[in-house]
């Protein structure tokens, strides 16, 4: 299978080859690592497996980071979605719970998949195990549109940067946020196509979010970024699935990502000496954390 290096050629080789962007990240893999179809899928099972346990565990009961920056949120979420008293409906209520709880799962050092990033790490899974639940999606199910996911970070990867430290927090929730966003598309029966269009409204819709961590950890504002990039995900599957197109294609939205990202100075660029974190509360929470002469 041919390596696609941008969404252009990667539509078109799945129009040549009839495929989903699923059969052409898996068809990739083989080759690129000579493993089986059986032994992909079965490296992707355990990773389906701990993405799972990380959106639960802080659902069922409140996990704390360890700097006690932040914590017990997910649980304030799945007690709310038991009252049925939601604006947005259970669906986007529980993809917001399961972001959260894996981002306070990773702050208590917990085991999460950093896809692609640990800042980012609970976009991904709280888009798939949620549209999987409300679509009746199988595990394997799952596991496809994680094959998918992944053939849009192929080109994330190729093309511009996951780095906040690089191209601020566009490139991290951002990317998850597209990257999920395409995948869902393909859970829904959407092309690739619609799936890459969906990963450029993601990308136009976050772009110049900053990465501006207090105290340097991925906590504040990180956890709740999750929760946002999981809602922007599964609305702007939907979106697409109503026959909403980008305006912008892929390709291009990824470029001005890169540039704008390369574009904001380095204190907005996980350092910590931009954004929320240099604010009085967040030099206080930074205090806190590591003492007034930190």
């Amino acid at each position: 299978m041919k390596l696609a290096r941008s969404g252009a050629e990667l539509i078109t080789i799945c129009k040549e080859n009839n495929i989903s962007l699923s059969e052409y990240a898996i068809a990739r893999e083989m080759e690129d690592r000579g493993l089986s179809r059986e032994a992909l899928f079965a490296r992707m099972k355990a990773t389906l497996d701990v993405m799972r346990e990380g959106a639960t565990l802080g659902r069922e009961k409140a996990v704390y980071s360890l700097s006690g920056l932040i914590g017990g949120d997910a649980y304030k979420l799945e007690q709310y979605l038991s009252t049925g008293k939601s604006l947005m409906g259970n669906t986007l209520i529980k993809a917001m719970a399961m972001a959260l709880s894996s981002s306070e799962v990773n702050g208590s050092m917990g085991k999460i998949v950093a896809c692609p990033t640990a800042g980012s790490c609970g976009i991904l899974p709280a888009a798939i195990l949620t549209a999987g639940e409300e679509l009746g999606k199988t595990d394997e199910e799952m596991m496809q549109a994680l094959f998918a996911a992944s053939a849009v970070g192929m080109l994330i990867g190729m093309n511009a940067t996951f780095a906040g430290a690089e191209g601020g927090c566009q490139a991290e929730c951002g990317s998850a946020a597209a990257m999920a966003a395409a995948a869902v598309v393909e859970m829904m029966g959407g092309t690739p196509e619609m799936s890459l269009d969906a990963s450029a409204i993601v990308f136009k819709n976050v772009l110049g979010l900053v990465c501006d961590p207090v105290a340097g950890l991925v906590e504040i504002p990180c956890a709740k970024r999750n929760a946002s990039g999981a809602i922007s995900a599964l609305s702007t599957a939907d979106l697409v699935m109503a026959g909403v197109t980008s305006k912008i294609p892929f390709d291009d939205a990824l470029s001005a990502m890169y540039k704008v990202g390369r574009s904001l100075p380095e204190e907005l660029r996980e350092t910590a000496l931009g954004g929320v974190a240099i604010t009085p509360t967040g030099i206080k929470l930074k205090e806190q954390v590591f003492g007034k002469d930190a």
